[in-house]
């Protein structure tokens, strides 16, 4: 059974390093071009996928829609889940890092960003950071979207999508690829690869890198690596 992690490629927010969590931000010119480079290299890898999962947020959807097309596979079901959005960073979300290092000292904005189950502070429903605002959430119950989240909280919200709606397809036999964020991402892995609270929280998971894993009918990992393009040939000297 064959699955494929494919974290969006680098947004614009990335590029200026601000918090972005559930911001429906774009990919950069950068992130374009990585995720055309994974679509080529699930390609020349021969990996070709039957359904395709993805989050609510446009940079990880275009990314999706990049790959499948460098793969000439547009036409391979696709679905879509607030469960796999980027965790919600709350009150910080369109801060910079830097700057809040310098307000709140790095150990606290460390803390925020690495630490397993501590929550930023977070966006009150009136505000137009909170998902009860956008349209995109309407038909989800407003208690179970977020004002803030923990990595930990993150992946509470992804593993039911996951033994709902994934895992039924590669127990069928379907190869999946799923388009999502880091940490959504990480929630993933965490559990695919029986991952401690310290060990997940330190993970990093790059930008347009696909993640594959060979399982078991278990779902139990055999083999995992990171699918990358050959390096060009040198050219020929005289």
């Amino acid at each position: 059974m064959q699955l494929v992690l494919l974290r969006h490629g680098e947004s614009t927010w990335n590029r200026t390093n601000l918090f972005t969590g559930w911001t429906d931000v774009p990919l950069s010119e950068r992130g374009v071009a990585e995720a055309r480079t994974a679509g080529r290299a699930l390609a020349t890898a021969g990996f070709a996928p039957e359904v395709c999962f993805t989050s609510y947020l446009k940079r990880a959807i275009k990314t999706l829609w990049l790959a499948l097309e460098e793969m000439d596979r547009m036409w391979v079901p696709v679905h879509g889940s607030w469960r796999l959005n980027e965790r919600h960073y709350g009150a910080l979300q369109g801060l910079d890092k830097a700057e809040m290092a310098k307000k709140v000292g790095e150990a606290q904005v460390k803390l925020w960003r690495r630490s397993y189950d501590a929550a930023p502070p977070p966006v009150s429903p009136d505000d137009k950071r909170h998902p009860r605002n956008d349209p995109r959430y309407a038909g989800v119950a407003p208690a179970e979207l977020p004002a803030s989240e923990s990595l930990k909280d993150t992946i509470a919200r992804v593993l039911p999508y996951w033994d709902a709606v994934i895992a039924p397809e590669l127990k069928a036999g379907r190869r999946v690829l799923i388009a999502a964020h880091g940490n959504s991402l990480r929630g993933l892995v965490k559990h695919l690869d029986r991952l401690g609270d310290d060990a997940v929280a330190a993970l990093e998971i790059p930008t347009g890198a696909p993640l594959a894993y060979d399982l078991d009918r278990e779902l139990r990992p055999l083999s995992r690596a990171y699918l990358s393009l050959p390096p060009e040939p040198r050219a020929r000297t005289a």
